[in-house]
């Protein structure tokens, strides 16, 4: 069964573990559309106040937040389950809304952190946030209507407060007993890990967060990963014994691959949305590279389709999964970076790999001229061209028979690679059969 909620003790509330239901064939629990589509599609995890919640989706506009600090200048693909999530409540016929953490940045979440987080300025915070922005006009549509996305910068109302104020007002519904019961504090204490002062205010701060949403904008919804239930729980909270009036909060399972990898982290680091740190090309490489068995709950997180359509893709079997793969590459590259590049990104990855011709769009890494007149070893090029992290890694590349110059195998890492090996101006380089960079001497 989904989870419930019990006091334990009076006006705190605990999750019990969802069941493992197949959320194709289960039957539908919710009578509100938005919760039909989280559970078909499967994003739920945990729910305070299920039928209240459900019941209020049921009959009206509900207004949900989710917040993103501004640590690096663009999100990344771990962050986009909770984008999709936004998107479906938009495509239910609610309201959205995206916080970007002006404030809370400058504090940083210790959840799931087993360091402190690295303090940033004021201009770091704010530059990254103007970064950020591109990425959500991709999946919300912001505007003045009912229904449309608003962005917000919780340094609007984080900045002014005082901090005894601050704590007068807030501090004495929070006790440290609770506190210390949330995994976010728990589990870094378990490790020995420090846990700052100013860390630990930082579950005070996102509750009032939700509690000054609620009165702006009438937000009664706050939606995140796993990772954040505690968080979440203490502003539904807060709202309800401060104003008295209904909040809630849903979280999704932290993503990780079929395999158990971390979701988004790749061997080059971080999958990021930001076109300038990923390319189109690179990031449909990543939804094509996707293990079979991730195939069918990807499409249903991250693409629009269907879910007959899901349910036959997800049905392929043997050499034909490769199609449903492509599929699920297009869809997700469509959505973030348009049709065209998804479409450039696709045809430019079957001339390599079926045709094994080039293309204009195929990731390209300059290196200086002079590197190749004098001959370069084709380990280091190949860690230049972020193909291994290593001289080590690209020596058992070479030797595994996985590393390809000019797509000739080449089991000698210690080869000298020079400007006699280049073919149209550019080396292609390739490890095993889904990573291609061209190599072009400026």
């Amino acid at each position: 069964m989904l989870a419930t909620l019990n006091p334990s003790p009076p006006d705190v509330l605990e999750p019990t573990a969802q069941g493992d239901s197949d959320p194709m064939t289960a039957e539908p629990q919710f009578k509100s559309a938005f919760l039909q589509t989280m559970q078909a599609r499967g994003y739920i995890h945990q729910i305070t106040h299920p039928e209240e919640l459900d019941e209020a989706a049921s009959k009206g506009i509900i207004t949900g937040y989710i917040g993103y600090d501004a640590t690096a200048p663009s999100l990344h693909v771990g962050n986009l389950i909770t984008i999709m999530m936004l998107r479906r409540l938009q495509q239910s016929g609610h309201k959205p809304i995206v916080i970007v953490g002006g404030g809370t940045s400058k504090v940083g979440d210790p959840s799931g952190k087993d360091e402190t987080r690295q303090l940033r300025t004021h201009e770091e915070i704010q530059a990254n946030i103007a970064s950020q922005k591109q990425a959500f006009g991709r999946f919300l549509t912001f505007g003045d209507g009912p229904t449309d996305a608003l962005l917000i910068d919780n340094d609007e109302w984080l900045s002014k407060l005082g901090y005894i104020d601050f704590l007068r007002e807030y501090g004495v519904h929070f006790t440290i007993n609770r506190m210390l019961a949330f995994d976010s504090v728990k589990l870094r204490l378990e490790r020995e890990q420090p846990l700052t002062f100013i860390e630990f205010n930082y579950m005070l701060m996102q509750a009032t967060d939700f509690l000054e949403l609620n009165r702006r904008y009438g937000c009664v919804l706050q939606m995140g990963g796993s990772d954040q239930w505690g968080n979440i729980v203490n502003g539904v909270e807060l709202i309800r014994r401060v104003d008295h009036k209904p909040a809630f909060g849903l979280t999704t399972p932290l993503l990780s691959t079929a395999s158990g990898a971390k979701m988004g982290k790749t061997a080059q680091g971080a999958v990021w949305l930001n076109a300038d740190m990923r390319s189109p090309y690179d990031y449909w490489q990543f939804w094509r590279n996707a293990e079979d068995a991730d195939v069918g709950r990807f499409l249903r997180l991250f693409t629009d389709l269907p879910l007959a359509e899901v349910a036959r893709l997800e049905a392929m079997q043997g050499a034909a999964i490769n199609d449903a793969k492509k599929v699920l590459a297009d869809e997700t590259t469509r959505m973030l970076h348009g049709a065209e590049a998804a479409k450039a990104a696709r045809d430019a990855a079957e001339k390599a790999f079926e045709q094994g011709a080039l293309s204009d769009d195929l990731p390209t890494v300059d290196i200086p001229a002079t590197d190749l007149a004098g001959g370069i070893q084709l380990a280091k090029l190949a860690v230049t061209a972020g193909l291994a992290g290593s001289n080590g890694e690209a020596r058992r590349l070479a030797q595994g028979g996985g590393l390809r110059l000019n797509d000739t195998q080449e089991p000698d890492a210690n080869r000298e690679v020079t400007a006699a090996d280049l073919v149209d101006g550019v080396i292609k380089l390739s490890a095993g059969r889904k990573k291609i960079v061209l190599v072009r001497p400026v």
